[in-house]
């Protein structure tokens, strides 16, 4: 078979999705593992500062079923993404600026 683009990477036909995979304080992940065709990249941040990253089913991406999935952690916020390592700490950081910077120019429209 060929193979197809995604995200300015060459993923094969067939291949899963690649995402950080680690449990830690620090953002500085560097596991990567591979996920199955029915996963998504999770980054699950705990109230006290730890961030997990992983695969996780897709359809798992849920606040009720993640509050199943992880019963330990009490309050969280978490995002889910469908591209290779998009669980970085530094794809978050580019998300939220892209927000600040959105509301900012509303903001200044609105003026």
């Amino acid at each position: 078979m060929g193979n197809f683009f995604s995200d300015k990477e060459t993923t094969f036909f067939g291949s899963g999705l690649r995402c950080y995979k680690c449990a830690d304080y620090t953002g500085r992940c560097q596991n990567v593992q591979e996920c199955t065709f029915e996963d998504s990249c999770i980054s699950l941040s705990e109230r006290g500062g730890k961030t997990i990253r992983q695969c996780i089913r897709y359809t798992d991406c849920d606040n009720s079923r993640l509050t199943q999935m992880f019963p330990a952690i009490s309050g969280f916020t978490y995002r889910c993404c469908s591209s290779n390592l998009c669980n970085s700490v530094l794809c978050l950081f580019v998300v939220v600026l892209c927000l600040f910077l959105a509301v900012l120019w509303l903001f200044c429209l609105l003026e």
